[in-house]
């Protein structure tokens, strides 16, 4: 019974280190692992995130507006911060959490 016990533990211990094996680890060794559709990572201060076309997106973003040139200055400094636009050309920017979070040196929104 106690052999029955022993081999118990070696498979659970097991089983824990093969969960943070060198293949569950990305390049920079930080462990990601999956939890439903999204995907945690352990190590949020070095995952890198995909980049997007901050000019196309931003173009698009500021197409209607007055001012396009202010409009896409503001935006692509958002962009770069956040690797966010949102969507159309106004609003939605509960889309993009960062995006609508910034705001300038009077406290208003700095994304357009």
């Amino acid at each position: 019974m106690e052999f029955f016990r022993v081999f118990l533990l070696i498979l659970l211990l097991l089983q824990v280190f093969a969960k943070v094996s060198p293949e569950a680890t990305n390049s920079l060794g930080t462990y990601e692992g999956t939890k439903g559709s999204q995907i945690v990572a352990l190590n949020k201060e070095h995952v890198q995130l995909h980049k997007i076309n901050c000019n196309h997106e931003c173009s698009r973003r500021c197409s209607k507006a007055s001012k396009r040139k202010r409009c896409k200055r503001a935006c692509k400094s958002c962009c770069h911060r956040c690797h966010c636009v949102p969507p159309g050309t106004f609003g939605h920017k509960d889309l993009c959490p960062c995006y609508a979070r910034l705001k300038t040196h009077g406290n208003k929104p700095k994304c357009p």
